[in-house]
C-alpha cells in the first residue's frame, strides 16, 4: 500500500500488527475456534451489556484523528468512535469481507460509468453532544484530511477526486473541494477523475467520518475527537498510550446494525511487552480476565504451550487477512532480466522449509498465487512452476543451464533483520538453503528495517532479489494487484511498490477495465484471471500467506473474526 498513490504502505508494512497471529491487518486475527464466528471456547454464552473491556497492546493508538488514521473497514478501536459512510460487515469468516452501509442508507449509488457516487445519510444520526450529523460534516471531515498538518491517512481520495491532487485542505483553501457536493443535509456526491467500482470500500476509511467544523481544533483534535460512534474519548494520554472510552449516550443502535457495543467502558493500555501481554491474557486474573489485544500475536513457542492446555486453546482465535509474503525480482538487474533464471528460482523454492521458518503450518500456509486464497480477492488457483512441497532442484538446474549458467550462479538476497518471520533472517536462510540444492549460491544481505524498506521501495537502488510482502487495504483484487503491477504506479522519486517495474499496456488496460465494474463478483473473477496471467512471467515467487492466532481473557465472549481484518472485532466483544 502506498502513501503517495493508490495503495497504502502502512497496510503492507504493518499488516502483521493488524491481524491476529498468535503471532496484521492491515492494513495489517483470530476467528473463534468453534463454529465460524461466534464466541470462543470457555467464553461461550449469550453476550451481555456492561463491564469494562481492557485492551493490552504493544503499540500506542497514536494519531487518534480520523484524518490521520490509515484504516481498512473503519479500523478496530477507531471504529468505536468514528462511524463512516460504509463499513465492513461485522461477521466471521468470508461473510465479513462484504462492505455494508454505516452512516449511509446503502453502499453508494454510482452513475453509469462509476465516476460519480451518491450517498444518502440515515435519519436520526447524532454526534456525542446531541447535534445532528449532516452531509456537510462528512464533506468537512474529508477535506481536512488533505491538510499537510493532518497527514497520514489513506491517499485514495487525493488520487481519485477531481481536484484532489492540488487541494491543500480547508485551513488553506476555505472554498473546499468542488468535487464533493452536498445538495442537502442528507446527501453527498463524489465526482471522480476515472471509474472506480470499488469506491464503497474506500468509503469505509476513517477519512469519511463526520467532523463538526465548529469543534475542529486542528492537530489537537485527536485529544478529544467528537464521536459519531457508540463510544466517546474521555481520556487520551501520551498520544494514545492510555486511551479511555465510555458510552456515547447519543449513539442510537437503531441507526447502527454493525456495532454491538456491549461493554460500558473500554480501557486501552499500550507500551507493553508482547510476552507480558500473552502471559497476562493466559493467566487472566483480575481485569485481565476481561482483556484482549488488538496487536499482539502468539508465536511458535507460545502456541506449543497453548497446545498442551485445552482451557487455553479454547481461548485462541484464528484469522486470515489478505496478505502475501513473497520473493521480489527486479528484472532491471542481471541475471534476473532472464525469465529462465526467475523460473529456476521459482522451481527451487522449498515452501515447506519456508513455512517452518515462518512459525510452522499453524501460522503460515504455502502460496503459489500472488492473490490470497480468499474468494473476495478473486483467488484463482494456479502453480505455473510446480515444485511440490519441497522444491524441484533438478528442474531448476535444467533451466539455469538453458539460461547460460550450467555451473550455477551466485546471487545476493536482501532481507530485513527484524524478527518478524516474514522478511527476516529465518525466511532468508530457508530460501538460501533451498536454492543451494539447485546450484545457486545465495549471499544474504541483512539490513535494518528502515534501510531494508528504503532499498526495496526504491526504483533507483532496488536490488535484483529481495524478500517483500503485501497486504490489501480492503478485500478485493484492486488494492492487491494494481500497486504491484500497474506501470503507471511506478514511483521514481518515492516509495515504489511495483518492484518488477512492470509497465505492460495490456495489464494497465485490464486494470482500468476492471475498475469500471460495480459488480464486485464479476470484478473478483477478472482480478483472479489477471493474477494468473501475470504469474506466468515469474516476476515474483509467492511464499506463504500468514495465519493469525490470538489469545483472549477467560471472560471475553462473542469473539468475531472476519476475513477482512483477520483479527478480533472489538465492536462485537462482550465481557460480562
Amino acid at each position: 500500500m502506498r502513501q503517495s498513490s493508490v495503495v497504502s504502505r502502512r497496510v503492507a508494512a504493518t499488516a502483521v500488527s493488524l491481524v491476529l497471529t498468535l503471532g496484521v491487518a492491515a492494513c495489517a486475527g483470530p476467528e473463534d475456534t468453534g463454529a465460524k464466528g461466534g464466541t470462543s471456547g470457555k467464553a461461550a454464552g449469550a453476550p451481555q451489556k456492561g463491564g469494562t473491556l481492557t485492551v493490552l497492546n504493544t503499540e500506542a493508538q497514536t494519531d487518534f484523528d480520523p484524518a490521520r488514521l490509515y484504516t481498512s473497514g473503519g479500523g478496530n478501536v477507531p471504529s468505536l468512535v468514528f462511524r463512516t459512510l460504509t463499513t465492513r460487515n461485522r461477521e466471521a469468516g468470508a461473510a465479513g469481507t462484504q462492505v455494508v452501509p454505516d452512516l449511509a442508507t446503502d453502499t453508494g449509488r454510482p452513475n453509469k460509468d462509476a465516476t460519480e457516487w451518491t450517498y444518502t445519510l440515515k435519519e436520526g444520526l447524532k454526534f456525542e453532544d446531541g447535534t445532528p450529523i449532516t452531509s456537510a460534516d462528512i464533506k468537512y471531515g474529508i477535506e481536512r484530511s488533505f491538510a499537510a498538518e493532518l497527514s497520514g491517512g489513506a491517499p485514495y481520495l487525493r488520487d481519485w477526486l477531481i481536484g484532489g491532487d492540488t487541494y491543500q485542505g480547508p485551513y488553506k483553501d476555505k472554498k473546499g473541494l468542488a468535487s464533493i457536493v452536498t445538495p442537502d443535509a442528507r446527501t453527498i456526491v463524489f465526482k471522480l477523475k476515472k471509474p472506480e467500482g470499488e469506491f464503497p470500500f474506500v468509503a469505509t476509511q476513517t477519512q469519511f467520518a463526520p467532523v463538526p467544523k465548529a469543534k475542529d481544533t486542528g492537530a489537537a483534535y485527536e485529544e478529544h475527537p467528537v464521536s459519531s460512534g457508540p463510544y466517546k474519548v474521555v481520556k487520551n494520554e501520551n498520544d494514545g498510550e492510555r486511551l479511555t472510552l465510555e458510552r456515547n449516550e447519543h449513539w442510537d443502535a437503531k441507526t447502527d446494525e454493525e456495532r454491538k457495543a456491549y461493554p460500558d467502558r473500554i480501557d486501552v493500555r499500550s507500551g507493553l511487552d508482547e510476552a507480558v501481554i500473552n502471559q497476562r491474557l493466559a493467566t487472566s486474573t483480575g481485569a485481565d480476565a476481561s482483556a484482549i489485544t488488538t496487536d499482539t500475536n502468539l508465536g511458535p513457542a507460545e502456541l506449543a504451550q497453548v497446545g498442551s492446555d485445552k482451557a487455553l486453546a479454547a481461548r485462541v482465535g484464528t484469522g486470515h487477512f489478505g496478505f502475501t509474503n513473497y520473493i521480489a525480482f527486479n528484472p532491471k538487474v542481471k541475471p534476473f532480466d532472464n525469465p529462465k533464471v526467475r523460473q529456476a528460482i521459482s522451481y527451487a523454492i522449498n515452501r515447506t522449509s519456508v513455512v517452518n521458518a515462518a512459525g510452522g503450518s499453524a501460522l503460515a500456509e504455502p502460496a503459489t498465487t500472488f492473490l490470497p486464497e480468499q474468494k473476495a480477492f478473486g483467488f484463482t488457483p494456479y502453480d505455473h512452476f510446480p515444485a511440490g512441497k519441497t522444491g524441484d532442484p533438478e528442474k531448476a538446474k535444467q533451466l539455469l543451464k538453458e539460461a547460460g549458467h550450467p555451473n550455477g550462479l551466485t546471487i545476493t538476497l536482501l532481507h530485513s533483520t527484524a524478527q518478524n518471520r516474514t522478511t527476516s533472517p529465518e525466511i532468508a536462510t530457508a530460501v538460501q538453503e533451498a536454492l543451494g540444492k539447485a546450484g545457486i549460491t545465495v549471499k544474504l544481505d541483512g539490513q535494518q528495517p528502515n534501510s531494508f524498506n528504503e532499498k526495496r521501495w526504491s526504483v533507483k537502488d532496488a536490488p535484483g532479489f529481495f524478500l517483500s510482502r503485501w497486504g490489501a487495504d480492503w478485500p478485493a483484487g484492486g488494492p492487491f494487484l494494481a500497486p504491484i503491477f500497474d506501470g503507471r504506479q511506478i514511483v521514481a522519486n518515492g516509495s515504489n511498490y511495483n518492484h518488477a517495474q512492470l509497465n505492460d499496456p495490456a495489464v494497465n488496460k485490464e486494470i482500468d477495465e476492471i475498475n469500471k465494474l460495480t459488480d464486485l463478483k464479476a470484478a473478483a473473477a477478472r482480478w483472479g484471471a489477471l493474477d494468473k496471467k501475470i504469474g506466468e512471467q515469474a516476476l515474483d515467487v509467492p511464499l506463504f500467506h500468514p495465519v493469525y492466532k490470538r489469545l483472549v481473557g477467560k471472560n471475553v465472549k462473542n469473539v468475531v473474526i472476519s476475513d477482512w481484518t483477520g483479527v478480533l472485532d472489538i465492536s462485537q466483544v462482550s465481557v460480562k
